[in-house]
């Protein structure tokens, strides 16, 4: 889960040549920007079928608070 949540978050936001790690404070991240930001959450909505309301997601800081939220919604 935790390899196939990294590709895609990098798919996503066309990351290349670099690290994803779970610690990472994704809003940090230099291709991070709105367009980002609704790319990242339809992503987790067609890959996941989770759908995170802007005021959780707001909340969430790291790439492994997402994979945490994702996890939680898959159980």
């Amino acid at each position: 889960m935790k390899e196939k949540f990294i590709n895609s978050l990098k798919d996503t936001l066309e990351i290349q040549n670099r690290e994803i790690l779970p610690g990472d404070k994704f809003r940090e991240y230099k291709e991070w920007d709105s367009l980002a930001q609704l790319s990242l959450i339809a992503m987790l909505d067609d890959e996941y079928g989770v759908a995170i309301e802007n005021e959780k997601f707001m909340k969430l800081i790291t790439v492994e608070d997402l994979m945490n939220e994702v996890i939680s919604h898959s159980k």
